[in-house]
Formats: C-alpha cells, structure tokens, sequence
C-alpha cells in the first residue's frame, strides 16, 4: 500500500471528528437536555474526554492497519461523522440509532479484520471505540424509547441548507 493511502486514513480521522464537532455550533441544546435520559447518561464534559483519545486510537490504528481496513473504515467514519448532525441537528434519535447499529456492525467487522491478521496492538488499541460505540448505542435507543411519546413539534433543529 503506498504511504499516500495510508497516511490518509488517519487524516481522514480527523478529518471527520472535524465535520461531527461541527453539529455542536448548530445544535439546540435545549432540545437535548430536556429530553428523558438513562441514568447511566454521563455528564457533558466526558464526552469532550473520551472522544479525542478514541480518535487518536482510530488513526493509530488505521495507519497501522491502512493495507486490510482502508474500505470498511472510510465508511465507519463517515457513519460516524453523520452521527452528530443526525442526533443533535436534525433531532432524528431514532435515525440516529439506525446509523449506530450499522456502525457497529462494522467495527465489529474491523475487529474480526484486525484479529484475522493477528494484529493484536491494533486490536486492543480498536477495542474501546467498539466499547464506547456499544454504550452510545444503548444512550441513544434510551432517549429513543424514554422519549417515544413526546411530540415532535417541541423544537425544531435551528439548523438549515438554506441560508
């Protein structure tokens, strides 16, 4: 694989961490902490911990891994990055839900990937984002279920196309 390729992979990483910490700017945050939430919901702050150190796993892991997860992890990461426009932006939690599954369907193939090649460091580094993905699926089909019955009309995403 020529090193083009595989330093794009981690770029890319960033690259799309980028596009979903952008949904931040364009979210009603109101919207999102009057909504029902698990209680094993965890406060703000430690999403702004562990997401960076889950991305620095990821574009270590691609670099390392670039030659057999080029393909399946250019999609995950676009599933990724949409995740935050879909949940927060757009309010679609349910939507959001279907992303996340599929995302982890694929991690789970990237893991099998990384095992197969005996690529134990890159394994165990891949390993917590799974983790974590596996747990933000279980916050997002709470707020889901635990919000089943509110109306869709109690805000509307401030966030447009159209300018």
């Amino acid at each position: 694989m020529n090193i083009v390729k595989k330093v794009s992979l981690p770029v890319l990483t960033f690259v799309f961490a980028w596009i979903g910490a952008q949904s931040t700017f364009n979210t009603d945050w109101q919207w999102y902490e009057n909504l029902n939430k698990s209680e094993l919901n965890p406060p703000s702050f430690v999403f702004g911990i562990v997401w960076p150190i889950l991305y620095t796993f990821m574009g270590i892991v691609s670099f390392l891994q670039a030659k057999i997860l080029f393909r399946p992890f250019i999609v995950q990461l676009f599933l990724n990055g949409a995740w935050s426009w879909i949940f927060f932006v757009f309010q679609l939690p349910e939507l959001a839900l279907l992303n996340i599954l599929i995302l982890i369907g694929i991690n789970t193939e990237i893991l099998r990937l990384l095992k197969q090649e005996r690529a134990y460091i890159s394994l165990l580094l891949y390993t917590p984002y799974v983790v974590w993905l596996c747990f933000a699926c279980y916050l997002n089909a709470s707020i889901s279920i635990l919000n089943w019955t509110r109306k869709k009309t109690i805000s509307r995403p401030r966030y447009s196309f159209s300018t």
